[in-house]
């Protein structure tokens, strides 16, 4: 009788081990579950990033641009974040921002990673139309100061010192396709620190360009850039 008892409880282990692996949720196939997951996330983050030129939202309104030159992706980080990856580039410029700018509009940014190696900017970036103007806030760069003209004066403006520059633009590329144009420039006379939130308080450039006869037209997009040209780098750079 003992050993048929103890047959039995055998058997009856047996059978409560096969029904808890069959209807366990951590079993193979809940792990297989899981690994879907992670696969889904990691085509999310691929989706994520791009190296073509586009525009778009993924939290914040999105550009990206470049010519072609080089290696140069773009992370969509979601909300105001973007990240830049750049090696041995032609020219290109990207960032988050709004699809329609203002004179008015106060820029919040933090440039978490600032790190470009040869000619880059970080700057607040946009165009108007009627006229047809590129315009540029520069609060850093890399190894060259843009945009190697002369100042034609400056503006006070967020605890810095920024000079003015008017440069034009034959036969270059634009949002209107193949055009000649004007940039209007505001640089900062020395590299603004990163890592840390500053503003831009666009108003004051308006003002000072306005006040040489440097007039803005109708507002495209405007966002804070991260440029590059013939160059390698990275940054991270939040928006908002």
């Amino acid at each position: 009788m003992k050993k048929g008892k103890i047959i039995l409880l055998v058997l009856l282990g047996i059978f409560i081990l096969f029904l808890w692996f069959n209807c366990n949720p951590f079993n193979e196939k809940g792990n297989t579950g899981a690994s879907d997951l992670n696969v889904l996330d990691s085509s999310e983050l691929i989706k994520a990033s791009i190296s073509t030129n586009q525009t778009g939202t993924d939290g914040m309104w999105y550009s990206f641009w470049t010519d072609g030159g080089g290696s140069v992706t773009m992370g969509l980080n979601g909300g105001g974040n973007y990240s830049v990856s750049w090696s041995n580039c032609g020219n290109f410029v990207c960032g988050k921002g709004w699809s329609t700018g203002s004179s008015s509009r106060t820029v919040n940014y933090n440039a978490g990673n600032w790190s470009p190696s040869g000619n880059g900017y970080l700057c607040l970036y946009g165009w108007t139309t009627s006229p047809l103007i590129e315009y540029y806030v520069v609060d850093s760069w890399g190894s060259w100061t843009p945009p190697g003209a002369t100042s034609a004066g400056t503006v006070t403006s967020d605890g810095g010192t920024y000079n003015l520059y008017r440069t034009q633009r034959v036969n270059a590329p634009s949002i209107q396709g193949t055009a000649t144009f004007y940039q209007y420039w505001s640089v900062r006379t020395s590299k603004r620190s990163t890592g840390i939130n500053a503003a831009i308080t666009f108003q004051n450039h308006v003002n000072a360009w306005s006040g040489k006869g440097w007039n803005l037209g109708s507002h495209s997009y405007q966002m804070m850039a991260t440029e590059g040209y013939q160059s390698s780098g990275s940054s991270n750079v939040t928006v908002w």
